[in-house]
């Protein structure tokens, strides 16, 4: 291409008259002996001119390439693929046509795109090769740096299969404006013609994990690519698992070297005919000399010379063509070398089409020599078995809070770091404002990923994670518990514990009004 055709920042493509294109070297797989009576041809849109209706295609186009279109009542979202991983599938399947779809899974891993990436989790993978149909998830590509003040930085070099990195940017800083995401100080685009880099500087002490969890569930760095297999097969839309795909792609290059091949012989044996005819009249240089000279026109010469040499209407043709130049020993020498290589072709061409395996043989052949010229290495990971699904407390940063708890019932959390440590004779800082007849009766630290247990009037036990408890202000007095728990109105929290977590090895000692005990 040259011209704006573009970018990946969504910008528009110039007018047509300010670009232009040509095609690259791998066009010449696609195109390649469209000329040989491989294809049918048909009328374009006007009906003035012929076009192939499929390209012979020797590139397997639709799976490395992949292709998106929505049509009246149907739609299809193919990925792009690896070329190297395509041609060893192709190669197994025309090894072993009964493969399946878990053995081919072993050569292509997964989509491959452009833009790089991260796949996360192959079940997604597995169930679209299986049915034509599934989400993949895809991630952005990120290394963290350090600087020498200790300050970690986020850097994005590759982001998800057509997503806008511009509008990407922009969705970041309107949730770090609004406060939707806690821990970035600054965000930029650096990116430039040496690559793709979006940097994103967090606050000091902020939890890079966190920060990009909360990345990836509320922007577009997490992406699902739906893919749907669906394509034409033989003029019908069609689903296709990854083996059927395949499979339609090996039965067309057959189609397609078959008639290459009969094009080629039924060319060579022309050839070859014509050869017989001119070496035939060498031989016998001086006769036919003289018929030609004794004839009134070209037709009757023609005629003549079919007459005494058994000759065909093309033969003859050639021998009145031929040059006078034809006639020395060197040329004699060329045109008997020349046909012996076209009886030699000839052999061979009958029979590659007298054994069908061994034209399976050579588009596998001619399949790898693709891949060895014209494929690279795979640009998006695949990690995990299964898709990693985050975890809302990976978005919570851990922290220590306060919970207060009200004879009435209200409940808050505050951060520890709204408090300020005080010298002797300080006088104190509100924590709350309750209501004349209420006051605190219960007061309590844990992180944000502990969990507090109420144990009710009923002998009911309840429990949330303290990063549940509404956070509050300290001029205000929180939200009531019975907001929080599913209790009925008969019941009243008795007591109050926050734990760590529930294992095995800790216990809850209880004792009622009554004296009864229990662990």
């Amino acid at each position: 291409m040259q011209g704006n055709f573009g970018s990946v920042d969504g910008d528009p493509p110039a007018a047509m008259r300010y670009t232009e294109a040509k095609l690259a070297k791998i066009s010449d797989a696609i195109i390649n002996d469209i000329k040989k009576d491989t294809v049918d041809f048909g009328p374009n849109y006007d009906d003035s001119m012929k076009e192939p209706l499929v390209l012979p295609g020797a590139f397997p186009f639709l799976l490395a390439n992949g292709t998106s279109g929505i049509a009246v009542g149907m739609a299809t979202n193919m990925p792009p693929h690896n070329l190297n991983e395509i041609a060893q599938a192709i190669s197994a399947y025309i090894d072993n046509p009964d493969i399946s779809i878990e053995e081919l899974c072993k050569y292509v891993k997964g989509p491959d795109f452009p833009t790089g990436g991260v796949i996360f989790g192959r079940k997604g993978i597995r169930h679209a090769y299986k049915t034509g149909r599934g989400k993949i998830i895809v991630r952005g590509r990120f290394t963290i740096e350090v600087d020498k003040k200790g300050r970690e930085s986020i850097i994005f070099t590759e982001i998800p299969y057509q997503v806008n990195k511009a509008n990407l940017v922009a969705r970041i800083g309107e949730l770090v404006r609004d406060k939707v995401i806690d821990g970035i100080s600054y965000i930029n685009d650096e990116s430039d013609r040496e690559g793709m880099r979006i940097l994103i500087e967090l606050k000091r002490g902020a939890i890079a994990k966190v920060v990009l969890n909360q990345l990836f569930s509320r922007t577009a760095l997490q992406s699902s690519f739906g893919v749907i297999n669906l394509a034409l097969v033989k003029g019908r839309p069609q689903t296709l698992n990854l083996k059927e795909l395949i499979h339609y792609f090996v039965e067309h290059r057959n189609e397609v070297v078959t008639r290459r091949t009969k094009f080629d012989l039924r060319k060579a044996e022309e050839r070859a005919h014509i050869l017989q005819g001119l070496i035939i009249a060498i031989q016998n240089i001086d006769e036919v000399v003289r018929i030609i000279k004794a004839s009134r026109n070209i037709d009757d010469a023609k005629a003549a010379l079919m007459k005494r040499f058994d000759l065909s209407e093309v033969q003859s043709q050639a021998i009145v063509d031929m040059r006078l130049g034809r006639l020395t020993s060197l040329e004699i020498e060329k045109l008997e070398n020349e046909l012996k290589e076209l009886e030699i072709l000839i052999e061979r061409l009958k029979d590659l089409l007298a054994h069908p395996e061994k034209i399976l043989q050579l588009i596998k052949q001619e399949t790898t020599e693709l891949a060895e010229n014209f494929g690279d290495e795979r640009r998006t990971d695949i990690v995990t078995d299964e898709i990693e699904e985050i975890n809302i407390e990976d978005l919570i940063q851990k922290e220590e809070m306060v919970v207060l708890i009200s004879n009435l019932g209200y409940i808050k959390r505050i951060p520890v770091s709204s408090y300020r440590s005080q010298k002797r004779g300080g006088k104190g800082s509100t924590s709350t404002k309750l209501t004349e007849d209420d006051f605190v009766h219960q007061i309590f630290t844990a992180s944000t990923h502990d969990h507090v247990m109420f144990i009710t009037s009923e002998g009911k036990a309840y429990w949330v994670k303290v990063h549940e408890i509404p956070e509050a202000s300290r001029t205000s007095r929180g939200s009531h518990i019975k907001s929080l728990l599913t209790v009925s109105s008969e019941e009243e929290i008795t007591t109050v514990v926050a734990l760590k977590d529930f294992s095995d090895t800790e216990y809850l000692l209880m004792a009622t009004a009554g004296g009864v005990v229990k662990k």
